[in-house]
């Protein structure tokens, strides 16, 4: 049976390299009748990372530090998955599905080999895309996330609202609570992070729907209670990274992923939770990057 061709509005420019990550224009591709929103940047011609984002997170949600600063030497890909920000359809009920849907989005933009870059519930994406697909990944970069059958994630609902009520009683992101330890340094970090956040100031994208963000809850609650997976069929090289007190999913979470995967390269930062990676950015990226070539 022959496969639906993936349809683009855009292609690439020859300065595709040179874009910082505030710029770097948005792009839609149609694959199988979901059409997903993306923007790409940096060097082409080596093996792609793919970045998988987080609860409720568009792509404007990447902290540009982290994009750029892996943009400078690879060719960078973020997108919204299904039901997500831009694209179309609704979000599916398990991470296995969004894992499918991540799956063919990459391929429809005809890539066979790619590095992932998953973060939070993208962390959980990344790890069964590269179950699902060992064909078509090379090295994989866990970050803010468990294992599916980690105990705890069926509590992230009331978590996250918790942190919802407390932006909404501060008129402040929940992202300060949910992300960053109310520290005098976690709340530094929270504040230049956020702020980073607004340097795009065009082609911004579409924020999640309540009804998007529920099914991402839901979909995590169901991994966290689902059987365990065997994560030492993963012969891929693979780096996991979170902060020592992260609120949302358990540090020891983190590792052990490292520990269930051979090989595995562990990094814990200290003083930081949930987006230890945002708040250390200047280590977690040269870090990143030397594992990404070795």
């Amino acid at each position: 049976m022959s496969q639906p061709r993936p349809t683009t509005d855009h292609q690439p420019s020859t300065d595709a390299a040179r874009v910082a990550w505030q710029d770097a224009p948005t792009r839609t591709l149609e694959v199988s009748g979901v059409r997903f929103r993306y923007r790409e940047l940096g060097p082409r011609g080596g093996v792609p990372v793919v970045f998988l984002h987080h609860l409720t997170a568009v792509l404007d949600d990447w902290d540009p530090r982290v994009v750029d600063g892996l943009a400078a030497h690879h060719h960078v890909i973020t997108f919204d998955n299904r039901g997500v920000g831009g694209s179309s359809g609704s979000v599916p009920s398990t991470v296995q599905e969004m894992a499918a849907d991540a799956a063919m989005f990459i391929r429809g933009l005809g890539h066979e080999k790619v590095d992932l870059l998953g973060f939070s519930l993208g962390g959980g994406v990344a790890q069964f895309v590269t179950l699902q697909n060992p064909d078509l990944v090379r090295k994989a970069i866990f970050t803010g996330t468990g294992p599916a059958g980690a105990g705890g994630l069926d509590k992230m609902v009331r978590i996250a609202g918790l942190a919802y009520l407390k932006a909404a009683l501060t008129f402040s992101d929940p992202r300060n609570f949910l992300f960053f330890p109310r520290t005098p340094e976690g709340r530094r970090a929270a504040k230049a992070y956020l702020t980073r956040l607004k340097e795009r100031t065009a082609d911004r994208d579409e924020r999640i729907s309540l009804q998007a963000m529920g099914a991402q809850l839901r979909a995590i609650v169901d991994a966290g209670r689902q059987q365990p997976q065997d994560l030492g069929v993963i012969d891929k090289p693979v780096l996991v990274a979170n902060g020592d007190a992260d609120l949302m999913v358990a540090s020891e979470h983190s590792a052990d992923i490292a520990r269930r995967i051979p090989g595995a390269q562990l990094v814990i930062y200290p003083g930081s939770g949930h987006g230890g990676i945002f708040q250390y950015h200047e280590q977690f990226v040269p870090t990143a990057l030397a594992f990404l070539a070795s």
